[in-house]
C-alpha cells in the first residue's frame, strides 16, 4: 500500500486487485489519457478511483497547461457545476436542523420572487403571466423551479439573461438574485426539469437562512469537515503555480475558450459553479457520500436518510426532462443525476448510481451498489462530453468482481 500526501489528510492506496479491479485494465485509463494529452486533445488530466473506502488509482497525465509543467494529482481545477452537490449538503444541512423546509416557497426567504412571473412572448416582446405556483427549495435543488441558463439556447429569456450579464461574478448573490427576479422564470415552477441558475439561488438561500456567506458556511460546515483545504471561490497565490489550464482554441474545431479567472475573487459565489478544488479534496467528499455521510473522524455529514433521499430520482413520469442532459434510464435528485434503469443509456452503471460534472471537463459518479466512485480532472471544455463517457465506460471494464 503506497501513502499519497497533500496540505490536507493522508490518502491511502491500496492494489486495485484487492478491491475487485483487474489492474492491467484499470490501467488502461490513465495510459490512454496520457495518449491524448500527448496528441494534443487534452492538456493533461487528473484521474482517480476509489472502492470500498479506499483509492485504487490516483495518476496525473499530461501537462497541467499548454506547454506548463507536467500535471499533478494536486493540481488546481475549475470544477464548475461540480461545485453544485456541494452546495446542494449545505442547504441540506439546513433542513436537518430545521431552519428551513424543502416545501418552503422561494418568496419565503428572498422576497424579491414574490412577483415574478412566466414568461409570456406577445407581439414579439416578453411579456409575463402570474405562475400557477411559486418554487419551492425542492424545485430549486432539483432543477423544476422554472430557471433556465442563458448558454443553453436562444429564447426570449436566455436573451434577457445574457443582457444583463446575470451571471457577473462582479455583483454579489444578493445583486445577481434580484436581478434574476427581475427576468420571467422561462416555465412553470414544477412542470419541467430544466438545467439551469437553481443552485446560484440556492446559495443565496443558504445565506439568508444561514446568516453567513456562501464562501464561509461552505468552509465551516461542509469543505471543513470533509478536510478539503484546497477548495474555495479562487485560488489562493500559493496554488497559483498549480492550476491547470485549457487551450486557448479548442483543438478539434478552432473555437476560443472561455474560463474565469481563479485568481481574482469574485463577488458572486456561484453556488452553481464557482468552486476550484483538487483530486485529493474532491475524493474525500465522494468517499463521505459512499459512506453514507460519515465523516472521516466519525461525525456525520448529513444523515444516511438525507443523503438517501438526495440520490433518489424526484422527477419520476410526472416532470419531463428539457433539453438532452439527462440521458435515456436517468432522472434527477437533490443535486444528482440518479440512474433509474440498468438498460436505455449508452454506458453501465447500477441503478442508484448517482453523478455530475462541470462544463470544463470535470466529472464524477458515485455506485452505491458496488461501493465505488471515480473522477476526471481536466481543463477541456469542449471535449468534456466524451471524456465523460469513457470515465464511465473504462472504470466498469476494470471492475472484475
Amino acid at each position: 500500500m503506497s501513502i499519497l500526501t497533500s496540505s490536507a489528510p493522508v490518502i491511502e492506496r491500496a492494489d486495485p486487485d484487492r478491491l475487485g479491479f483487474c489492474p492491467e485494465r484499470l490501467a488502461r485509463l490513465p495510459r490512454l489519457l496520457a495518449e491524448r494529452a500527448a496528441s494534443g486533445h487534452i492538456p493533461g488530466a487528473v484521474v482517480a478511483v476509489g472502492r470500498a473506502g479506499q483509492v485504487a488509482c490516483l495518476d496525473a497525465v499530461g501537462s497541467q497547461a499548454p506547454g506548463g509543467p507536467a500535471m499533478q494529482v494536486d493540481s488546481v481545477f475549475r470544477i464548475y457545476s461540480m461545485t453544485k452537490p456541494l452546495v446542494s449538503v449545505a442547504a441540506m444541512q439546513l433542513v436537518e436542523q430545521g431552519r428551513m423546509l424543502l416545501t418552503d416557497p422561494l418568496p419565503r426567504w428572498l422576497p424579491e420572487y414574490a412577483d415574478t412571473g412566466v414568461a409570456a412572448v406577445e407581439a414579439g416582446r416578453l411579456n409575463s403571466r402570474r405562475p400557477g405556483r411559486p418554487p419551492t427549495l425542492q424545485d430549486l435543488l432539483r432543477h423544476t423551479a422554472g430557471f433556465t441558463y442563458e448558454f443553453l439556447g436562444d429564447g426570449p429569456v436566455q436573451r434577457a439573461y445574457a443582457a444583463v450579464s446575470v451571471g457577473s461574478r462582479g455583483r454579489d448573490n444578493a445583486a445577481f438574485s434580484r436581478e434574476l427576479a427581475r427576468i420571467p422564470y422561462a416555465f412553470e415552477p414544477g412542470s419541467v426539469w430544466a438545467y439551469s441558475r437553481a443552485t446560484d439561488v440556492l446559495g443565496r438561500v443558504v445565506e439568508v437562512v444561514s446568516g453567513q456567506t456562501l464562501g464561509a458556511y461552505l468552509a465551516e460546515h461542509v469543505l471543513g469537515p470533509l478536510g478539503m483545504t484546497e477548495t474555495g471561490f479562487a485560488a489562493r497565490d500559493e496554488q497559483r503555480a498549480r492550476l491547470a489550464q485549457p487551450f486557448s482554441h479548442d483543438p478539434d474545431g478552432g473555437v476560443p475558450l472561455a474560463v474565469f479567472d481563479p485568481l481574482e475573487a469574485p463577488l458572486m459565489e456561484s453556488g452553481g459553479g464557482g468552486l476550484v478544488s483538487t483530486a485529493p479534496d474532491y475524493l474525500r467528499f465522494l468517499q463521505c457520500l459512499l459512506a453514507r455521510g460519515r465523516l472521516p473522524d466519525g461525525g456525520w455529514l448529513l444523515s444516511p436518510r438525507t443523503l438517501a433521499l438526495m440520490t433518489s430520482d424526484h422527477l419520476g413520469r410526472r416532470i419531463p426532462a428539457q433539453g438532452d442532459l439527462l440521458p435515456p434510464g436517468h432522472g434527477f435528485g437533490l443535486g444528482f443525476a440518479v440512474r433509474t434503469s440498468a438498460g436505455e443509456a449508452s454506458t453501465p452503471g447500477s441503478v442508484g448510481m448517482y453523478y455530475w460534472s462541470g462544463i470544463a471537463g470535470t466529472a464524477f459518479f458515485c455506485d452505491p451498489a458496488e461501493e465505488l466512485w471515480a473522477m476526471i480532472l481536466t481543463q477541456a471544455p469542449n471535449q468534456r462530453d466524451h471524456y465523460r463517457l469513457l470515465l464511465r465506460n473504462m472504470v466498469y471494464a476494470a471492475l472484475v468482481s
